[in-house]
């Protein structure tokens, strides 16, 4: 069974779509004891960085992710998701993430002829021969966001795309996953991508 953590963020409706057509057991939660018991996570997301923390502690969520992730439970972030995964965020100064992945979020620069925040299709370069990218060729995957994953650990960097700066737009490190993008609105790519991580 694959649980999706339900804290209010925005999109969580189209992931939990997505994976039951691609014929997983699937099941939308906050329950502390459902999380325990599946085999895989995902955390979606739209909205702010902050926000999206203060909801996690208030629905005690952080406590259950860190314990069942620590012990090796699978877990896919996406977007907010993966933000929320690693230290901090410019966008909400002060607040703690859940420091799972060392690596800060940040603001895209400004860039004369871009748009921020980056909405849109753009293609990505698979930088680790991982799990979430498996069988793919040339990805090209939607974005929604205006902050951006530098992340510490150069080997956890899975793929990287160029809007303003180089992100990191997917990680990849032991039993943690994550994409900035959605895979859930990237077409025939993003769910072979959801396919790939949510398949044994």
């Amino acid at each position: 069974m694959i649980a999706i953590i339900d804290y209010d963020a925005g999109n969580i409706k189209s992931v939990e779509k997505a994976v039951d057509y691609l014929g997983y057991e699937v099941v939308l939660t906050r329950d502390k004891e459902v999380i325990k018991k599946a085999d895989k996570l995902i955390l979606p997301g739209v909205g702010a960085f902050g926000d999206s923390m203060e909801k996690l502690h208030k629905y005690g969520l952080c406590e259950v992710i860190t314990e069942e992730v620590k012990a090796g439970k699978p877990i896919l972030g996406i977007c907010l998701g993966l933000q929320v995964l690693f230290e901090e965020s410019e966008e909400s100064p002060g607040v703690k993430g859940l420091g799972l992945l060392k690596g800060k979020i940040v603001k895209l620069p400004v860039k004369e002829g871009f748009k921020i925040p980056h909405m849109g299709w753009n293609d990505i370069t698979v930088v680790k021969n991982g799990k979430l990218f498996e069988g793919i060729d040339k990805p090209y995957v939607y974005f929604v966001h205006s902050y951006y994953l530098k992340c510490e650990e150069e080997d956890a960097v899975a793929a990287t795309t160029d809007y303003t700066a180089l992100i990191h737009a997917a990680v990849e490190k032991d039993n943690i996953f994550a994409t900035q993008f959605h895979p859930e609105k990237s077409g025939d790519i993003g769910l072979k991508i959801l396919d790939n991580y949510c398949r044994d």
